[in-house]
């Protein structure tokens, strides 16, 4: 069976470009232009309108000297207007060769907007398409609200085919510029255009405002469309374009007749790029390219995947050079965090795993964010009691007040016996210390000196995350050092500190 293959257009530095709040800088247009082409491979690329600004006409100029000078200048492509030549005139001096003519496609917007008839609107564009091919301007050319245009005036659409067939233009472009078309519309209405104009291309370009971009994208192509406009990471007005990433897979997928030349390898690369320049970020979510679609949360998913891959489907993440991650936290299982302790190269007994894998549920329960790079500091702090736990602080209360010293009451137990008491320090953490140390003077201990007092983050956290606080104590006969975990700082001084305790009393 032979393959069709199909062209893929991008317009994230046009189309993409009107998300509201993006302007992407002469330097930046450059940079996605040779990712796009170079790197993920589509096959042409919309990078402005004409007429918007110097900074454009800079930007495009950018553009357009490169591509000459690498093969690539058919495949760039501009926004222009019926506009008597000047945007063909600004679009050469800018270095294009190809310009994508924005046109009326239904009847309201041109009774309505232009207020011309259709005959009047086929005379201008004429005339556009002839100074263009005399100027070495090839012509695509967009139907403006064409999804409106078959919805309400489809014997306007049709009149306008007619006309366009005597035209030397390169590609007609059926947008739905409002996003209002279902599945079935993109399908029934590009078969009807297709059917009665086999031998012409048409560009299928789908909005997502009812989050069907990439099913009418799709549908658009069983129905014979000839080549897509896509955006990475489905930037655009209001709810954006079809997404180029999720769109690529699914016909990769699911459409074994048909070709796309797009490397799926560097989708993710350049989607990042662009959330960087554009300020954009992508949702967490988002199908292919968000950062928790690779990702199993559910143990039973990663105890699956340790047996025979159970939880695997075509979707896998090294086509987009990603890989799965096994996320922690309350509904991870042992087989969640054996994968994460693979990836560390660390390995623990049953046992053991056991406490590691109870703490990381402990900490989920209290909606703390565990990652990876947390793992050996919950290791380190889980396993870190070779000693009988013979004290234990039930509960306390810490209080800062402005004007008042900080004080605190605690509730400890020492072999079986429970103490209360109250004290007041330079902070919370020295009071809780005071406290601690009026209940052993009572028994007549004295308490190892504090030396130093470290905090740290584990790398990649973030502030929300776990930090590790690690004391170093000085008695009469030794120094040592004990460790407490915890999204608090003092709540870790003072597991840190509890230890110490359990030391000194065994």
């Amino acid at each position: 069976m032979s393959l069709k293959k199909i062209e893929i257009m991008d317009t994230t530095l046009r189309d993409g470009e009107q998300t509201s709040g993006v302007s992407f800088s002469a330097s930046e247009k450059l940079t996605i232009a040779k990712l796009l082409l170079e790197e993920l491979k589509v096959n042409r690329i919309e990078i402005a309108s004409a007429r918007v600004s110097e900074g454009e006409f800079q930007a495009v100029k950018n553009v357009t000297n490169w591509a000459s000078e690498n093969g690539f200048i058919d495949a760039i492509e501009v926004l222009t207007f019926v506009d008597n030549g000047v945007s063909i005139n600004w679009m050469l001096e800018a270095g294009a060769k190809v310009q994508n003519l924005l046109t009326k496609g239904s009847l309201n917007h041109l009774t309505y907007q232009l207020k011309k008839t259709s005959s009047q609107h086929f005379v201008d564009i004429e005339k556009n398409i002839a100074l263009a091919k005399e100027k070495g301007v090839d012509t695509n050319v967009y139907l403006e609200d064409w999804s409106n245009g078959m919805r309400n005036s489809k014997d306007y659409v049709f009149e306008f085919l007619v006309f366009l067939s005597t035209q030397p233009v390169k590609r007609i472009m059926l947008p739905d510029t409002l996003g209002i078309l279902t599945p079935k519309e993109s399908y029934d209405y590009v078969k009807e255009i297709k059917d009665k104009y086999p031998d012409l291309h048409f560009d299928f370009h789908a909005h997502n405002d009812y989050d069907l971009g990439v099913a009418n994208a799709i549908e658009g192509l069983r129905a014979g469309a000839d080549g897509l406009h896509l955006t990475v990471n489905g930037m655009g007005e209001r709810a954006g374009n079809a997404p180029m990433a999720s769109t690529i897979a699914v016909i990769n997928d699911f459409m074994p007749d048909i070709e796309v030349g797009v490397n799926e390898k560097v989708l993710y690369t350049v989607s990042k790029l662009v959330e960087n320049f554009s300020g954009v970020m992508i949702p967490a979510n988002k199908p292919v390219i968000g950062a928790n679609v690779f990702t199993q949360t559910a143990g039973i998913h990663a105890d699956g995947d340790n047996k025979k891959n159970l939880y695997f489907s075509d979707l896998m993440p090294e086509r987009f050079g990603r890989t799965r991650q096994y996320a922690l936290g309350k509904a991870s299982g042992k087989a969640n965090i054996q994968k994460n302790l693979q990836e560390l190269g660390l390995q623990l007994n049953d046992d053991d795993l056991k406490k590691v894998t109870q703490r990381i549920i402990e900490l989920g329960d209290k909606k703390q964010v565990v990652s990876k790079e947390d793992l050996p500091y919950i290791i380190s702090d889980v396993l870190d009691r070779t000693y009988e736990e013979k004290v234990k602080v039930n509960s306390y209360v810490l209080t800062h007040s402005k004007g008042l010293k900080p004080s605190t009451t605690i509730s400890i137990t020492v072999n079986d016996k429970v103490f209360e008491e109250n004290a007041q320090g330079d902070g919370q953490f020295d009071a809780f210390m005071n406290a601690i140390r009026n209940i052993f003077k009572r028994k007549q201990r004295v308490l190892p000196d504090l030396i130093d007092y470290a905090v740290r983050i584990p790398p990649g956290s973030r502030s929300d995350a776990l930090c590790e606080t690690i004391i170093t104590w000085k008695s009469a006969d030794k120094e040592f050092k004990t460790r407490g975990l915890d999204s608090d700082q003092t709540v870790s001084a003072i597991k840190a500190t509890e230890k110490m305790l359990n030391i000194i009393v065994n």
